[in-house]
C-alpha cells in the first residue's frame, strides 16, 4: 500500500468514526463545530472542513482529535483501531408517559366522551381550561415537545435572528400593522383558590383587529415585554389577530380548580383558548430564541438555566425551549409554586410524579429537588442527582433548580432535568448497575449520600458528552433517594421514622380467607 493510499484509508475510518459518534449523540455539523470552538477557538473547524474530515477528504490535525476525543469522551487511539462499535447508540426518545388499554373499548367512543367529559368536569370541580392543559400537555409529551410547523412560522418571521431586542419585536409588529398602547395598572390581591391570596398582575393583552396593551411595569424588564410582544405577534400570525384569546397575568389561581361559587358549566371557548394560549407561548419561544443559534447559545452556555439573562431571556422560556431544541430528548421541567403546587409540568422522559398541577398530595417526598428549593432562599441554581424508585422501577435524574418571582411577585422554582439512563446506556454502561451504586451508598448514608467514584467518573463523563455543566456539579454533590410519596418511602431508613403497615384491602382479605378455608 502506498503512503498516499495509507492516507486516505486513514482520513476514510477517522472521518467514519467520528461522524458515527456526531450522529449516534444526534449533534449536527454545526452543533459538533461549536463545540470544537467551545474548548479551542483557534483549533475549531469550520462546518464545511468537519463535513470534509467525516467524507475522508482531509485528516483532522492531532489538537483537532483530541478536541472531538474530549467531547466524546473517547481516547484518541480509539480513532485509530479501524473496527467501529457492534452496536449503534441509542438516541430514540425514549416512551414518555405511556397510555393504558382500556377495555370496553366502545365505552372510549368519541360520541361517548363528548357526553361524558361535560359532566366528569363539572362534578369533580375541574375547569375547561385545566383539562384543557392536561391535554396540551399529553400533546407535547407525545411529541417531545417539538412542532415544527409553529418553527418555521416563527423563523419565517424572525429570520433566525438571535439575539433580538425589544426594538427588533416592535420593528416586526409594525411591519404586521400592529399598534402598541401603554396601560398603568399595579399588582393586586386574588382571591385566588389556595388559603393563600396570591398576587396577581394584567400583564398585556390583545384588541382585535391589531391593537396590543401591555403594562407599563413591563418597561424595566425587557426579557418580559419581549415576550409579551412575541406573543401577541404569534396571535397575529397564527389567529389572524381576531381578538379570541385571555389577557396575559401572572399569579391568580395556582390549581385552576373551580370556587364553589364559579358556574359548573364548561365554557367551550376556555379550551380554546388555553390551546391558543400554547400555540402563541410556543411561537414567541421560537420567534425569540431560534432553534438553531439558540441551540448553538445553550451548548456555549452548557444548559445553564440562567444563562437567558445575557442575551434577556426569561429563565421560564429559556427551560421550556431547552427540551424543543437540544439533541438530547429525555427531558422534564416543573414551574412550581409553594407549597408545591405546579404551574407547568412537562414529561419527556416519562417521571413518575407524587403530584400534579390540579391537587396536591398529602405527603409528597420532600426530597424532591424541587421541594427544597422551595424551602430555600436562595437564588443561586442548584444541581441534584437523584435515584427515583417507583415500584420496582429504578431511574436516575438529574436537575438543576432555581428560585425565582414572577412578573406579579410571586415566589416559585423553576427546574429542569434528564434521565440519565439513557445516556448511560449509549456508552455502553449498564445503567441499573450505576443506580444500584448510587442507591447503596444513599442508603448507608440514610437516604443521601456522595456518589462513589466509578459512578461519578460515569456521570463527570456524561455530563461532557451532552455539554450540561450541570450533571458534573450534581455528580460533586450527595445524591439523594426520592419517592412518590413519603408513606411509600423505599429509604432502608424510613424518612419519616417507620413505614407505615401497607394492608390489602378488605374485601381482598375477606376472599382469600375464604378461598383458604
Amino acid at each position: 500500500m502506498t503512503a498516499q493510499q495509507g492516507l486516505r484509508r486513514k482520513a476514510h475510518f477517522l472521518g467514519t468514526k467520528i461522524k458515527s459518534l456526531r450522529k449516534r449523540n444526534n449533534l449536527t455539523l454545526e452543533d459538533l463545530s461549536v463545540r470544537c470552538v467551545q474548548i479551542d477557538a483557534q483549533a475549531g473547524p469550520s462546518v464545511s472542513y468537519l463535513s470534509m474530515i467525516e467524507n475522508g477528504k482531509r485528516v483532522p490535525s492531532e489538537r483537532l482529535l483530541e478536541i472531538i476525543a474530549e467531547i466524546f469522551q473517547k481516547d484518541t487511539n480509539w480513532f485509530f483501531d479501524e473496527a467501529l462499535d457492534d452496536e449503534a447508540i441509542d438516541t430514540a426518545p425514549a416512551a414518555a408517559v405511556r397510555g393504558m388499554p382500556l377495555e370496553p373499548g366502545f365505552l372510549f367512543s368519541e360520541s361517548l366522551l363528548q357526553l361524558a367529559i361535560p359532566e366528569l368536569l363539572a362534578q369533580t370541580g375541574t375547569t375547561g381550561r385545566q383539562f384543557a392543559h392536561l391535554l396540551i400537555r399529553a400533546h407535547q409529551e407525545q411529541n417531545h415537545n417539538r412542532f415544527p410547523d409553529i418553527e418555521r412560522a416563527a423563523e419565517r418571521i424572525g429570520h433566525k435572528q438571535f439575539p433580538m431586542h425589544v426594538e427588533d419585536v416592535v420593528a416586526i409588529s409594525k411591519r404586521l400593522g400592529i399598534e402598541i398602547h401603554w396601560f398603568d395598572n399595579k399588582t393586586f390581591k386574588d382571591r385566588g383558590d389556595t388559603t393563600q391570596p396570591v398576587n396577581m398582575l394584567v400583564r398585556s393583552f390583545f384588541d382585535a383587529p391589531n391593537k396590543i396593551y401591555v403594562n407599563r411595569i413591563l418597561e424595566d424588564n425587557p426579557a418580559r415585554l419581549k415576550f409579551n410582544l412575541a406573543n401577541h405577534v404569534a396571535h397575529m400570525i397564527l389567529h389572524d389577530g381576531d381578538g379570541a384569546r385571555q389577557p396575559l397575568v401572572s399569579g391568580g389561581r395556582i390549581t385552576g380548580r373551580r370556587n364553589e361559587t364559579d358556574s359548573l358549566n364548561v365554557d367551550a371557548k376556555d379550551i380554546l383558548y388555553a390551546w391558543r394560549d400554547f400555540e402563541c407561548s410556543y411561537f414567541a419561544a421560537a420567534l425569540l430564541a431560534p432553534k438553531t443559534p439558540f441551540r448553538q447559545f445553550l451548548a456555549r452556555n452548557s444548559y445553564a438555566i440562567t444563562c437567558g439573562d445575557k442575551v434577556e431571556l426569561t429563565n421560564t422560556l429559556v427551560m421550556r425551549r431547552m427540551t424543543s431544541v437540544s439533541p438530547y430528548r429525555h427531558w422534564h421541567y416543573f414551574d412550581a409554586y409553594p407549597p408545591g403546587h405546579l404551574r407547568a409540568v412537562y414529561r419527556g422522559n416519562g417521571i413518575p410524579l407524587p403530584w400534579g398541577n390540579m391537587r396536591l398530595v398529602s405527603d409528597p417526598c420532600q426530597h424532591w429537588a424541587v421541594f427544597r428549593m422551595l424551602n430555600s432562599r436562595s437564588t443561586k441554581p442548584s444541581a441534584q442527582i437523584s435515584v427515583l424508585r417507583s415500584g420496582d422501577d429504578k431511574r436516575l435524574y438529574c436537575c438543576e433548580s432555581v428560585r425565582s418571582r414572577d412578573a406579579a411577585g410571586n415566589p416559585h422554582v423553576l427546574c429542569a432535568g434528564v434521565d440519565l439512563a439513557p445516556a448511560l446506556q449509549s456508552q455502553n454502561i449498564d445503567p441499573a448497575k450505576t443506580i444500584d451504586i448510587i442507591e447503596a451508598s444513599c442508603n448507608k448514608g440514610g437516604g443521601s449520600a456522595p456518589i462513589p467514584a466509578e459512578a461519578r467518573r460515569q456521570l463527570a463523563s456524561i455530563g461532557k458528552i451532552l455539554n450540561i455543566g450541570w450533571i458534573g456539579e450534581g455528580a460533586e454533590r450527595d445524591a439523594m433517594i426520592i419517592c412518590q410519596r413519603s408513606s411509600n418511602c423505599p429509604r432502608d431508613k424510613h424518612c419519616l421514622g417507620k413505614a407505615p403497615p401497607k394492608l390489602k384491602p378488605q374485601i381482598d382479605r375477606i376472599r382469600e380467607a375464604v378461598l383458604a378455608g
